[in-house]
């Protein structure tokens, strides 16, 4: 039998996902107590990402509803699992969709931060019992990446989490547990953008932007932003993009026009968008001899790629990241100090701020690409 101090089912508000592309509904749920390895946490706030539309929407992915999504996250942990000895109630913490075990093959390596055990949930459900932690009147509610955000209170697997220092501002830095940290990690540390280069970047979300912030701060001398909507242009020079590229306005492949500007291709190339005919534009767009493309972008549609082998037996290179290649629990703290100590940008991603209840109009916000990064004040 469970001791009084145990911690109880809560009963929350929660904005639950009932079917593909289905506004989201505010429901009471029940949140179970963590489990052994996890932590409950009171969310401050949370934003939207664009991987939360694409699941959403369910294009092109197994649809599983109903759901509560959202996983860029900031809050407080109000009590902690059996086993989890590095977190205890009243700690600020920054929510990752792929955690840090420190104990498998990939997280003792120096050449990857792709988990073994803590990789990304697919399936709704929690990793250590395959259960989920949310409910309503018995019904299970399923989770997204192990995170679910968009709820007052969620349960996450201890190693899921970055322990914040509690000077830290719990809002909009919630935008490094994934966007932003993908981004920056992609240019700063994937593909350790040389100084004196020539990027373009394919997409100029928030993803895009965190992309230019860190060839910047890497030394790239060119950044080329492609985009089709050009309200988007303006705001890219704030994050250090110097040139822009509107599809809309050539009457040839973008490609073609990037070898032109560029006397034969670039030095890297960044798809943010999640368009494989993009990715394959991307590896076009780069130089021969060592030109470098890098995918980021999250499939919504068509998922499978396929490119002439010419461009790598030139001596191109292909290559994927996840969450910008940062191991979550030892190095996303380091970004964190940086932002700190006003090194890089983080609140000028951030173009929305709205109450939890308005999280549709977040979303469509969002869809018409009318904001960046929309922050969801979780009001309890």
């Amino acid at each position: 039998m469970a001791s009084p101090l145990s911690p109880q089912t809560i009963t929350c508000k929660a904005a639950v996902a009932w079917g593909p592309g289905e506004p989201m509904s505010i429901e009471e749920v029940q949140v179970a107590p963590p489990q052994p390895m996890e932590v409950r946490i009171k969310v401050v706030a949370t934003t939207i990402c664009r991987s939360d539309i694409t699941l959403w929407e369910s294009r092109g992915h197994i649809p599983i509803f109903p759901r509560i999504f959202g996983h860029e996250a900031t809050g407080i942990v109000e009590s902690v699992g059996e086993g989890v000895t590095d977190l205890r109630e009243g700690d600020h913490v920054l929510t990752v969709f792929q955690g840090e075990c420190k104990k498998c093959r990939h997280c003792k390596s120096d050449k990857s931060n792709a988990c073994e055990t803590l990789g990304v949930e697919g399936n709704g459900l929690m990793h250590s019992d395959q259960k989920t932690r949310f409910s309503i009147n018995g019904k299970p509610i399923y989770h997204f990446v192990g995170v679910s955000s968009f709820s007052e209170y969620t349960v996450v697997h201890s190693e899921c989490v970055v322990k914040l220092s509690p000077d830290v501002p719990l809002g909009k830095i919630s935008v490094l547990g994934c966007s932003v940290a993908t981004g920056f990690g992609a240019a700063w540390k994937i593909a350790n953008v040389g100084k004196g280069s020539t990027v373009v970047i394919f997409g100029l979300g928030a993803v895009g932007l965190a992309v230019a912030q860190g060839a910047k701060l890497r030394g790239a001398s060119r950044i080329i932003g492609v985009d089709i909507n050009p309200d988007k242009f303006e705001r890219g020079k704030i994050f250090g993009v110097t040139e822009f590229i509107n599809p809309n306005d050539y009457k040839q492949p973008t490609q073609e026009v990037v070898k032109e500007i560029t006397t034969g291709g670039a030095d890297y190339c960044f798809e943010c968008v999640g368009n494989v005919e993009l990715m394959r534009t991307a590896l076009e767009s780069c130089c021969d001899g060592w030109g470098m493309a890098v995918l980021i972008g999250v499939p919504s549609g068509k998922m499978e790629l396929s490119a002439h082998y010419g461009p790598l037996l030139n001596g191109r290179t292909l290559k994927g990241t996840l969450l910008g290649g940062w191991k979550t629990r030892s190095e996303l703290p380091t970004l964190v100090e940086m932002y700190m100590k006003k090194e890089i940008q983080i609140d000028e991603y951030v173009t929305h701020e709205l109450p939890f209840a308005d999280i549709n109009k977040g979303y469509q916000l969002m869809k018409e690409g009318k904001c960046l990064r929309c922050v969801l004040h979780v009001v309890i």
